[in-house]
């Protein structure tokens, strides 16, 4: 690793925020098309590299660079987006078995219904930014407690709260034709 790397990573540790803002500055464009070119969605590859640099800045006093900060955020960004392909095709997987396998208690004559309702819910979970269908999925499919969510994955319980409150607005603007 070259002198200045390990100066700016030693002052990045230190909490020095010019240091931090050089580093964004000078990779936030690089790493964006390489995450672009992975996902092949601008939108899902801003928010991973957004979400790498929000975890650079909270955890620089524990990062630990062995060869070239180069070297760690492009695998960072590698690893993040083979994370989220897991994680968008967990979703499909989930929406097509629900979709396929319309819940038993549902009357038969009410399950054209019920399919249309699941394909609205996923089409509107789409909409959301990542974190909060990642904050919704973890309070309504997986029953976490907001402070569980909270601590799953290191935010407030007020940034959960804000989250659901939004996911669920939106929920009730955008299916409020169905009875539920």
């Amino acid at each position: 690793m070259k002198a200045e790397e390990k100066k700016l990573l030693r002052l990045l540790k230190k909490g020095e925020v010019d240091s931090f803002e050089f580093i964004f500055r000078f990779y936030y464009g690089p790493l964006l098309a390489y995450a672009s070119g992975i996902l092949n969605d601008e939108a899902e590859a801003e928010e991973v590299v957004q979400e790498l640099f929000l975890k650079i800045w909270r955890d620089r006093e524990k990062m630990v660079v062995k060869h070239s900060l180069a070297a760690y955020l492009y695998k960072a960004v590698y690893h993040m987006c083979l994370h989220r392909i897991q994680k968008i095709k967990r979703g499909e997987q989930y929406r097509d078995f629900v979709m396929q396998h319309p819940a038993a208690q549902v009357p038969e004559d009410e399950r054209l219904h019920y399919a249309e309702l699941a394909k609205k819910v996923f089409d509107v979970m789409k909409r959301m930014p990542q974190r909060r269908q990642d904050i919704f999925r973890l309070s309504r499919f997986q029953g976490l407690s907001y402070g569980e969510i909270a601590r799953r994955l290191s935010i407030s319980v007020k940034t959960v709260e804000a989250h659901m409150s939004k996911a669920l607005q939106l929920f009730r603007q955008k299916i409020k034709e169905y009875e539920l």
